[in-house]
């Protein structure tokens, strides 16, 4: 596969074109840090590596689990080839434990179990610090074409977390929150995107409750590659 001309340059990654391959895309994952809408950046050597290789494994588990996803192969140890999709501009965040923005906003107390998967929509929108949205926001700005597609969103979003909770709690991690972005193929089909890393999820570990995600950089605990080394180890110490 060659890459052609950069087509999109995000947060986390870098998206090329293929040459005669109209269909398909390389995506490239950077070692960039950001959080708080990209107001706090760093870099993290090998981070990029390191979510290349979690994501090309935990497509692979959704994939074999019947959860339609944008993966192809594993180009390189930071690249992905892709199928090329029309990004659906709405986060959708799947929540199984209140932290974060969560907590802040209704007094959740933080670390609290919810009594039923949250699922939430977030309008994917940097000026605008990526508000959090209803359906009805949803159809005005026109970012789906109707609320069946809203409810794929959702349904798609707890069959993931149905698959991942039980895959990470046999690995000792408890799977707190996590975003997910979705494309519509060619043919219209509403996909799996992105990735699926530690920079996209929360992990916790089960018996201590350390965080092994990103949150380590948000909060400024340090040690954020060796956290998501050790994600990567107990998933390679899976497959």
């Amino acid at each position: 596969m060659e890459k052609a001309k950069l087509l999109y340059e995000g947060k986390a990654k870098k998206l090329y074109e293929v040459v005669g391959e109209p269909d398909k895309l390389i995506a490239e994952f950077k070692d960039d840090l950001t959080a708080f809408n990209a107001q706090k950046k760093s870099q993290e050597e090998g981070k990029g590596i390191l979510n290349n290789e979690i994501s090309t494994i935990l497509f692979q588990e959704l994939e074999k689990n019947g959860v339609e996803t944008h993966f192809i192969s594993k180009l390189s140890d930071r690249e992905m080839l892709v199928k090329r999709v029309d990004i659906i501009p709405i986060e959708v965040v799947i929540r199984n434990v209140a932290t974060g923005s969560l907590s802040k906003r209704l007094g959740i107390p933080n670390g609290k179990k919810l009594p039923f998967t949250l699922v939430e929509f977030y309008y994917k929108k940097d000026e605008l610090n990526d508000p959090i949205i209803t359906d009805e926001h949803a159809l005005i700005l026109e970012l789906v074409k109707d609320v069946s597609e809203l409810d794929t969103l959702r349904e798609l979003g707890k069959k993931v977390n149905s698959i991942l909770v039980p895959y990470f709690d046999a690995i000792g991690l408890r799977l707190i929150d996590f975003k997910l972005e979705f494309g519509r193929t060619s043919d219209g089909n509403i996909i799996l995107a992105d990735e699926v890393s530690p920079d996209s999820c929360r992990f916790w570990d089960k018996e201590t409750n350390e965080k092994l995600d990103k949150d380590r950089f948000r909060e400024g605990i340090g040690g954020v590659k060796v956290a998501y080394e050790q994600v990567r180890d107990r998933i390679l110490g899976r497959v």
